[in-house]
C-alpha cells in the first residue's frame, strides 16, 4: 500500500466523507497519517507505539465529526491527540515500575527491499539516539514541529507554554542536535 504524507487537494472530500462515516475516508486518514504518528511515538520512546497509534486513530474516528479546519489544522489536531496519549502513557509508566527491558524491537522488514529497510532502520536508530540526548521538553517540541508539522502556536497551546518558550525550546533542541551531529564528524 502506497503511503502519503498529505491529502493534497482531496482533503475536503476525505474529511466530509469521514464525517459521513465512509470507511474509505477513515482508511485514507489512517494511511496518510499513521506512519508519522507511529514514528512520533517510536522517537519518543513509547513503550507500545503501535497500541498508542491505534488509540489515536480510534480517537480520530470517534471525534472527526467535531473537527473544524483545514488540512494543517487537522494534522495538528491528530498530533494533539497523539501527544495526549503519550502524556497518559508517561504518567502511567511513572506510577509503576518499569518491566524488564526487551532490547530494541526490530522494525518490520520488507523482504523485497532488504537494503532499503536496513538503511531505514539504521537511520531510525540514529534519530532515536539523537532524540534521547535531548531534554523531554526540547524533544517534544522538535518532534511535534518536524514529525507532526504543528505550528509554534499550536504547540504552545498544547503544552501550555508561551510562543516564545516554544521557540526557545525549538532553538535549543536544534542547537543540541546540530552539536551532537558535528561531534560525530558529520559536516553540516
Amino acid at each position: 500500500m502506497h503511503r502519503h504524507s498529505s491529502f493534497g487537494e482531496r482533503f475536503e472530500t476525505v474529511l466530509a466523507s469521514a464525517r459521513a462515516g465512509e470507511p474509505w475516508a477513515f482508511e485514507q486518514i489512517f494511511v496518510t497519517l499513521e506512519p508519522a504518528v507511529a514514528g512520533f511515538f517510536r522517537l519518543q520512546g513509547a513503550a507500545e507505539p503501535d497500541d498508542l497509534t491505534s488509540e489515536v486513530f480510534v480517537g480520530v474516528l470517534r471525534n472527526v465529526a467535531t473537527f473544524q479546519g483545514d488540512e494543517a489544522s487537522f494534522r495538528s489536531w491528530v498530533f494533539t491527540i497523539a501527544y495526549r496519549r503519550l502524556a497518559d502513557e508517561r504518567r502511567a509508566r511513572a506510577r509503576r515500575p518499569p518491566p524488564e527491558p526487551l532490547g530494541d524491537r526490530p522494525e518490520p522488514v520488507d523482504p523485497t527491499d532488504v537494503e532499503a529497510d536496513v538503511e531505514r532502520l539504521l537511520a531510525t536508530r540514529r534519530v532515536r539516539a539523537l532524540c534521547e540526548r535531548l531534554p523531554p521538553s526540547q524533544r517534544d517540541v522538535l518532534l511535534l514541529r518536524l514529525v507532526g508539522r504543528m505550528t509554534v502556536d499550536d504547540i504552545a497551546r498544547l503544552l501550555g507554554k508561551s510562543r516564545g518558550a516554544v521557540k526557545a525550546l525549538q532553538r535549543r533542541g536544534l542547537v543540541a542536535v546540530t552539536a551532537a551531529i558535528e561531534c560525530e564528524g558529520v559536516p553540516l
